[in-house]
């Protein structure tokens, strides 16, 4: 397995819908206009590739210089526990420098992923969910 990682190419919404349904990622995958949307407005997106096939993703909103939201983590299946979120997470934060928090609201089935590659538990937080 020879994954690519790559800040400079943002992935077309099949791809990123083809990986959410295999990563068991739960997102908006039946409304691709809403997919594009999310990654068009996005400022760091970060991919891994495995030829031309898409099997990672980091997806961020950040100022770079004091604060970045990781709002999506995503590895299909088959290549998860390969360390490629790891590096993914780490080059996020490699992107956004030492000056920057990089947040992240983890899926109750990765509560216990994060603290493993060095993430720590934040009970300071609050949220408006979203209605749809």
């Amino acid at each position: 397995m020879n994954i690519q990682y790559q800040t400079d190419q943002l992935p077309d919404t099949p791809s990123i819908i083809d990986l959410y349904a295999s990563s068991g990622l739960t997102r908006p995958i039946e409304d691709p206009a809403r997919i594009g949307s999310m990654y068009y407005h996005s400022n760091l997106v970060i991919t891994a590739w495995d030829g031309p096939l898409l099997v990672g993703v980091s997806r961020a909103l950040t100022d770079f210089h004091f604060c970045c939201y990781l709002s999506d983590l995503a590895v299909r299946k088959e290549y998860q526990k390969a360390g490629i979120g790891k590096q993914l997470v780490r080059l996020t934060k490699e992107a956004i420098g030492d000056r920057c928090m990089l947040l992240l609201l983890a899926a109750p089935s990765a509560m216990e992923y994060y603290p493993r590659i060095g993430m720590d538990t934040v009970t300071n937080g609050f949220m408006i969910k979203r209605a749809i």
